[in-house]
């Protein structure tokens, strides 16, 4: 199971919200790109990116951040928020991303998701961002009535590359991640699935690599800022 850490952008800096609310950041560093390069050393084997302030403009706002990252590490990287057209798709892999994910698009355009799982095979992803199993868009500001197993289960066809599943409520509050939630959802889909929202110890990474369900991975970012997950000996752990 891969570890991702995660990098959440927020006016240039390294930040944690708590449940998704941009008025409750923790700012972590103002050198995303260095913090990048610290999570490489450590050993990762790919990287976490949120463009934050693009998850509720629509439009990619922490370019400049995402690209210093970019040109400061060899580790594949995985970018999500305010990805929402073929152009900025290609634009962002053209740049380097190994990997774009969509949420918001995946529910009010899911054409989009299909068409760029086509056009660009293994590099296109898609977010699935719940309250109480319903998916919640747009930086997680609009729920929808739509739930997240029947989303997973729609793109089973359309090649996407893995599912990103984050229990919102979990999100940075660091009491552990939604362990049958996630296994449920991983378990109804063919579709590699990645666990997000809450992973607060090492305990909560052997959890949900013991589960029962093929997870391909987990997303990390509080726990690895504030010392409680040593990122190299879980890498360590989860490899062995």
């Amino acid at each position: 199971m891969i570890l991702y850490p995660a990098i959440d952008l927020k006016d240039g800096q390294c930040v944690r919200l708590l449940r998704g609310e941009m008025d409750k950041a923790t700012v972590f560093g103002d050198d995303p790109a260095a913090q990048a390069r610290a999570f490489q050393d450590a050993g990762c084997a790919w990287l976490h990116l949120v463009d934050l302030n693009g998850a509720f403009a629509g439009t990619p706002v922490n370019a400049k951040a995402v690209e210093a990252i970019l040109a400061a590490t060899d580790v594949p990287a995985q970018l999500g928020g305010g990805i929402r057209d073929m152009a900025t798709i290609e634009a962002w892999l053209d740049k380097g991303l190994a990997r774009v994910i969509l949420g918001t698009v995946a529910v009010e355009n899911p054409g989009l998701v299909r068409d760029a799982a086509r056009a660009f095979p293994g590099q296109v992803a898609v977010g699935i961002d719940a309250r109480a199993g319903r998916v919640a868009t747009k930086g997680w500001a609009e729920e929808t009535d739509v739930d997240a197993t029947d989303l997973a289960r729609s793109f089973e066809d359309a090649g996407v590359a893995a599912l990103i599943y984050t229990d919102i409520e979990r999100d940075g509050a660091m009491q552990g991640p939604n362990i049958e939630a996630t296994a449920a959802l991983a378990s109804a889909v063919s579709i590699p699935v990645i666990a997000s929202g809450g992973v607060s110890s090492l305990d909560d990474l052997i959890a949900l690599r013991d589960c029962g369900a093929p997870l391909n991975g987990a997303i990390s970012g509080r726990a690895l800022y504030d010392g409680a997950i040593d990122l190299a000996a879980a890498l360590k752990a989860l490899k062995g």
